[in-house]
């Protein structure tokens, strides 16, 4: 691979930049191994039953919380958060006491999450291929077997709240979305919980 970049740590701040005029309000890295408690957790989920009919659960197996299974030769994983609060929209309790309005949940106000997310996801990668000559990418929008949440928390960008979405001090607002890439980029720390 070559790079225009001298280091590691220039290129992964030049990416941060890049996320920031797509519209992400962070980007962090994580190396692509998760704890084994994460294992742990989902097969003792997936022998629960927990999963019910959704029948891919179980069929994607570890994958989930394998990154590298998944996808091989993966060396880090890039987690995006992109705000879904519309800055144009009325506040909740402003919609909700107008009985002449109805209450649409805030994430589904603009046009379809996976396709927005995508596009945008997308685009970051193809940056940083042009960036990093023979590097590989693959995206994902809530469209694979990936531990979003937790790769996301090893990521630094929050932690799991008590709704099992992700939190940080601006909320749980945005959707998340990564890239697994073979290029090694520095890993981000892990931040403390505030709940």
């Amino acid at each position: 691979m070559t790079m225009l970049f001298p280091s590691e740590l220039a290129l992964k701040t030049a990416l941060q930049q890049q996320a920031a005029t797509l519209g992400f309000t962070q980007l962090r890295v994580s190396a692509p191994h998760l704890p084994p408690q994460h294992a742990d957790a989902l097969n003792a989920w997936l022998a629960a039953g927990y999963h019910g009919t959704m029948d891919y659960m179980a069929k994607h197996g570890l994958k989930r919380v394998r990154p590298t299974e998944l996808i091989p030769g993966t060396r880090s994983v890039i987690s995006v958060a992109l705000p879904y609060w519309p800055p144009a929209s009325a506040a909740a309790q402003t919609v909700l006491a107008n009985p002449q309005q109805a209450y649409i949940a805030r994430y589904a106000l603009g046009r379809d999450y996976h396709k927005t997310l995508r596009t945008r996801l997308q685009q970051l990668a193809q940056w940083l291929q042009q960036t990093v000559a023979g590097a590989a990418v693959r995206v994902f929008t809530d469209s694979a077997p990936v531990a979003e949440v937790a790769l996301a928390t090893q990521a630094g960008l929050g932690w799991r709240g008590k709704h099992t979405l992700l939190l940080n001090r601006s909320g749980s607002y945005f959707f998340l979305g990564e890239i697994l890439t073979d290029v090694a980029l520095p890993p981000d720390n892990v931040i403390d919980e505030h709940c």
